[in-house]
């Protein structure tokens, strides 16, 4: 799980910009595609049970709701003009800004330990057991040894290397 230089330089720059707008940076995706690149920023923030239902701009009742679409215009605001400023990108480039949602990707190894026992979808940068890509249960996350450990079918149990994931998303269960 580790970024290329740009997308982490990307990363470092705008983090400070997502904070001030009081949400989480949970990852960015930095693509170029020739002319037009795409930067995407996911953005999360804790839900709290506990909180007063208030009403937002536009009129709607929020219930200590994780990311909403006011999080996302802020953060949209923040970072575009923070990004005209320093133009990091050249050429033209598409800027979005979502939560990471159902089927939330991870770029960090911390990010896994929150869900461990749920299914999560590897694509792996080399083959473990023959396989490059599969949806396992999470069984353990070692931040010490930067492992993890997923079970697959016939409860085997398979040790991955954090730094083979390629990529790394959360499967959505009903």
């Amino acid at each position: 799980m580790k970024l290329s230089n740009k997308t982490q330089a990307l990363q470092d720059l705008i983090a400070p910009a997502v904070h001030a707008c009081g949400v989480d940076l949970w990852g960015i995706e930095f693509l170029p595609q020739g002319k037009r690149s795409l930067l995407r920023i996911y953005i999360d923030k804790p839900v709290d049970e506990n909180a007063e239902p208030v009403i937002n701009e536009d009129g709607e009742v929020e219930h200590g709701r994780g990311v909403g679409v006011e999080d996302c215009i802020r953060v949209t605001q923040q970072v575009g003009a923070m990004l005209d400023v320093h133009d990091p990108i050249s050429g033209e480039y598409a800027l979005e800004v979502s939560s990471p949602g159902w089927d939330r990707p991870f770029f960090q190894l911390a990010q896994l330990q929150d869900y461990i026992g749920q299914q999560v979808a590897l694509r792996l940068i080399s083959a473990v057991d023959n396989r490059r890509k599969f949806q396992a249960k999470l069984v353990a996350v070692d931040l010490d040894a930067e492992t993890i450990q997923v079970e697959v079918e016939k409860q085997q149990v398979l040790e991955i290397d954090s730094h083979n994931i390629d990529k790394a998303n959360l499967v959505y269960q009903d």
